[in-house]
């Protein structure tokens, strides 16, 4: 095979490398003192390799310092080299100065043990030359797995150089209190309705304010209360089960702070207890990102705001409804894996999985999409009490799940993990602290609080869980990206927002690297009651909010969303072009919210995708049909499957538009796929909200339009 000249200048480029990494210092948050600058810790350490081409071109020679040396591996793929640091280091940059046979596809995996990998960087599209590629992480063993080789030959490398410090700072300690916004009752506890009171004063009406807290009720029998929840409040159960927890009365969401109109009753949760309603039923009148999870009520659930006033959809999953849930107003529910005594009424779009005592399917009237079983499902991780120690119980997954999880007299099935291995986050706490934690093996529970981070949250080691309380919500600084997920197994992330900052960041969330080919059905990691903002709490704008690269991914219940109202609103002030955009392959999305991009609100390029119900309001402020605009299409659909893609399937799907900047605009479609045998979809809708707007198909070319002022659905119950 071809060597390539070197025209490097050893002692000038080390000269240049010295003066940048000395003005590399970290500093951690709180401290004073300057930390190791990042040096070059791989030269002349033990170096092994998959295969070498021959004797003169051993992994060792990767290492020496050298540019005339190389190792290079035979002619064929995969192929790997790695080197021992010989012990733990934080890492900073990785550097490969390839010969011509360079990879096209590879990825750099770290290790402390030399035997589990996690992903640090991933790239489909390798260029060659000299590649310098930023890092996080903390490990003793790096390598480079080649997937795909850029030429006939194997992979040649004339130097593989990481750099880093082996100063990785103080140990962070696990557990610890939960800080002052979680409020903890017992059976015991004084004046139990009075605190709940105060903090509903607070919050009933503080739709974009700052204060976040989460109730936590201890095993055992709480009488007469009434907690009525506001804006960013959860209530929980610290029992294994619903029924350890009792309150012989009500946990409540109603809309008299806006009139009886229930719409923008966003941003709060109940979870993990059992109710015994005083007067038969509770009243859980809630819109997006409001779920209510592992709930036994023993009796009925309405779930519209008193006068039976306006509802815009919610969540309900892993519950018991021993009476009836009246659905009353609400214009699209998604009900998974629960048990119900009934159901009464629907609007538009009402979906049930896994759902015993659900309706029969009826769509489009009455407008009922019922799955018998979900495909695969994985509760939320939750905090329970197991004595006096706090642990968070981790659900198994499901297949063909249907009814509840717990009961029956049957232990849940899953795995704990005590409280001492998560890094207990508080607010003030920055992004390199949390990314010590992650990196020191421990998880993340993140207490309720506004973050603001200047560096991604870095996830890469197999199942890390990441919960959050009480809606603990993070901003990204400086347009970086919120949180990352590496390519591995079985990372939970769950209970958190993310508010984009005002410079613009290429994402807010992202599930794994581009371009990876890993299988992770085996243990797929799970996004569980994660919300995604645009504005509204203050100008905000990322150009897509959540990616999906991770094959496998469960996206169960999230609401991303574009703000039409609160501040720093404006067709440009809050851009935001897409806001879910899947890549990987065999995702499954169960109760997918998605509302107000500027552009595609979906955009789905793996196979063998699964959405069972999607709701999706088209941005409200588009100042005329040019702006919306694509190509010769008007408007870009709510939901796009790329042409390449041959399988897709989707259940109970629904778009509105609302164009009240100017309700002339014309929207060609709400879905767009290709016409394919295995790209399949049921139960299919869009709507015009008074007129404002109008949609011309449902899907492609196919469905009626919609007209006037009427507010009446154009529906397709099969495509193709």
């Amino acid at each position: 095979m071809p060597l390539t000249p070197t025209a490097s200048r050893p002692s000038l480029a080390a000269a240049l490398a010295a003066a940048l990494v000395a003005a590399l210092l970290v500093l951690l948050p709180g401290s004073s003192t300057a930390q190791a600058a990042p040096v070059l810790l791989s030269q002349g350490k033990p170096a092994t390799a998959s295969s070498v081409e021959g004797a003169g071109t051993p992994a060792a020679a990767a290492v020496d310092g050298d540019n005339g040396t190389r190792w290079s591996s035979q002619f064929s793929d995969p192929q790997w080299i790695q080197v021992d640091l010989g012990a733990p280091a934080r890492l900073s940059q990785v550097v490969l100065r390839w010969e011509t046979a360079h990879a096209r596809a590879y990825r750099i995996e770290l290790s402390t043990n030399g035997t589990d990998w996690t992903t640090a960087h991933s790239t489909a599209a390798g260029s060659g030359g000299v590649q310098t590629l930023d890092i996080t992480g903390t490990a003793r063993y790096v390598r480079v797995y080649g997937t795909q080789r850029a030429t006939a030959w194997g992979y040649s490398l004339w130097e593989f150089q990481v750099y880093g410090t082996t100063d990785t700072g103080p140990t962070l300690p696990g557990g610890g209190d939960l800080g002052p916004n979680v409020i903890v009752f017992d059976p015991s506890t004084s004046g139990i309705q009075a605190r709940l009171d105060e903090v509903f004063r607070r919050q009933e009406s503080a739709q974009f304010g700052s204060g976040r807290y989460q109730f936590l009720f201890k095993p055992g029998t709480y009488n007469g209360l009434n907690a009525q929840l506001g804006f960013y409040t959860s209530v929980s159960g610290l029992g294994l089960s619903p029924d350890d927890t009792t309150i012989n009365g009500d946990v409540t969401v109603d809309a008299g702070w806006f009139n009886g109109n229930a719409t923008q009753n966003f941003w709060r949760s109940a979870e993990n207890l059992a109710l015994n309603p005083v007067n038969g039923t509770d009243r859980w009148a809630v819109s997006q990102a409001a779920p209510f999870r592992r709930m036994h009520v023993k009796g009925g659930l309405n779930l519209s705001p008193d006068g039976y006033g306006w509802a815009s959809g919610g969540y309900i999953a892993d519950s018991k409804i021993d009476g009836q849930v009246g659905n009353y107003s609400q214009q699209q529910w998604y009900t998974r894996d629960s048990s119900i005594g009934g159901w009464s009424n629907g609007v538009w779009n009402q979906v049930f999985s896994g759902t015993q005592g659900a309706p029969a399917q009826g769509f489009p009237n009455p407008p009922y999409t019922t799955l018998d079983t979900t495909p695969v499902s994985r509760e939320k991780p939750f905090l329970y009490l197991d004595g006096n120690d706090y642990k968070v119980f981790v659900p198994a997954k499901r297949v063909n799940a249907r009814g509840t999880s717990w009961g029956n007299g049957t232990a849940p099935q899953g795995s704990s993990i005590p409280l001492s291995q998560f890094y207990v986050v508080k607010p003030g706490t920055g992004a390199a602290t949390i990314n010590q934690a992650l990196t020191q093996g421990l998880h993340l529970l993140f207490t309720p609080g506004v973050y603001h981070v200047d560096r991604t949250i870095q996830v890469d080691r197999p199942g890390t869980v990441v919960l959050g309380l009480g809606l603990a919500t993070i901003v990204p600084d400086n347009g970086v990206t919120a949180m990352k997920v590496g390519d591995v197994d079985g990372v939970r992330l769950a209970g958190f927002l993310i508010d984009a900052g005002p410079v613009n960041s290429p994402s807010l969330l992202e599930i794994g690297p581009a371009g990876t080919t890993t299988d992770h059905a085996a243990d797929p990691t799970t996004v569980q009651d994660v919300f995604i903002r645009v504005g509204g709490a203050g100008p905000g704008r990322a150009t897509v909010g959540m990616v999906v690269n991770n094959h496998d991914t469960i996206v169960d219940h999230t609401w991303i969303w574009r703000a039409d109202h609160g501040d720093g609103v404006g067709w440009e002030t809050n851009r935001s072009d897409y806001g879910f955009r899947v890549n990987g392959d065999d995702v499954l999305a169960t109760g997918l919210f998605v509302e107000h991009f500027n552009k595609y609100d979906v955009q789905w390029n793996g196979e063998r995708g699964r959405t069972i119900f999607f709701q999706n309001e088209k941005a409200y402020d588009a100042p005329n049909q040019a702006a919306i605009q694509n190509g010769s299409i008007k408007g870009y659909a709510a939901y796009q499957v790329a042409d390449s893609v041959d399988v897709h399937e989707g259940w109970g799907l629904g778009s509105y538009c609302y164009y009240n900047v100017d309700p002339t605009i014309r929207q060609e479609h709400g879905f767009q796929a290709p016409v394919k045998p295995g790209v399949r979809f049921h139960d299919l809708l869009v709507v015009s909200l008074g007129g404002n707007g109008q949609y011309e198909h449902v899907i492609n070319s196919t469905g009626a339009p919609t007209s006037g002022t009427s507010t009446v659905p154009s529906t397709i119950v099969s495509f193709p």
